[in-house]
């Protein structure tokens, strides 16, 4: 079965214009917007969530509006909006800009499809706004940067990782304490997570394997392997991509990094480096 990443990932390096640059910063702004519109009148903010009846009614604007539902209220709606500006950011650094739209708007196609099919079956609406969304997101930041640190309150630093467990509690709390067929949502939101970071998310997996040094010999014996059970010479330890998918592409290997570990030229400077 083919790898749907890798599909993607083609697609965008056979596109290099498509995308939105600097998404997250318009999806900051509309929010901004939308809390200060909230703030003069609460009632007004029941008018963007997402909501399959009144949608066929031909209020047609909540498919885009909840996507810029603020994620928090109050005052700590800021830090929420900075936190996901600064997240959406590198992502789309990370990956490059059309793999960052399709990402995000995949999010957003599954929770529109999400609602409508939930209320064909039970005739129950449901209002969605656009909170997994934005917590997949996160968790796909914890996944490629596990060991990145923030400050907690402003004052503990904590792992990335570490927060990472807490949005998966999250995610685990809300399936089981949500009535069926509510409790999908998030579910919705992970089926995003994996397309994009399944690959990352097995790395953070135990190894048994756990020596501070590392056998070169055995290193460069498991990489010819590789090559030669998947028919390609190069593969970037980052992206996935090979110089068999994307014969036009440059790959180099990194001398800070432990190991032997290939890289593509979007990311041969742009990498957290291997340390085992």
């Amino acid at each position: 079965m083919t790898n749907p990443r890798r599909k993607i990932e083609k697609f965008c390096y056979e596109h290099p214009r498509f995308g939105v640059p600097n998404l997250m910063r318009y999806i900051v702004i509309a929010n901004v917007a939308f809390w200060l519109l909230g703030a003069v009148n609460p009632v007004l903010m029941n008018y963007l969530l997402f909501n399959p009846a009144l949608i066929l009614r031909g209020q047609i604007w909540r498919l885009v509006s909840f996507v810029f539902f603020p994620p928090s209220t109050g005052i700590l709606a800021f830090i929420a909006f900075y936190f996901y500006y600064w997240i959406g950011s590198t992502l789309e650094n990370q990956w490059g800009t059309g793999q960052f739209t399709i990402y995000f708007f995949s999010g957003v196609i599954l929770t529109i499809l999400y609602g409508f099919l939930i209320y064909f079956i039970t005739g129950r609406p449901v209002s969605l706004s656009s909170t997994y969304i934005y917590l997949s997101m996160f968790f796909s930041f914890a996944a490629l940067f596990p060991d990145m640190q923030v400050l907690f309150l402003f004052i503990i630093p904590v792992k990335m990782k570490v927060l990472a467990l807490v949005d998966a509690a999250f995610f685990l709390l809300s399936v089981i304490t949500t009535p069926f067929p509510g409790n999908l949502l998030p579910v919705v939101a992970i089926l995003n997570f994996l397309i994009f970071c399944g690959a990352e998310l097995k790395a953070m997996l135990p190894r048994r394997q756990s020596r501070s040094t590392v056998d070169f010999k055995r290193e460069s014996a498991r990489i010819r392997r590789e090559q030669r059970d998947k028919l390609y010479t190069h593969k970037c330890a980052v992206c996935g991509r090979t110089d068999t998918d994307y014969p036009d592409l440059e790959f180099r290997y990194c001398s800070r990094c432990a190991g032997y570990h290939c890289f593509c030229s979007e990311h041969i400077n742009n990498h957290i480096h291997f340390t085992e």
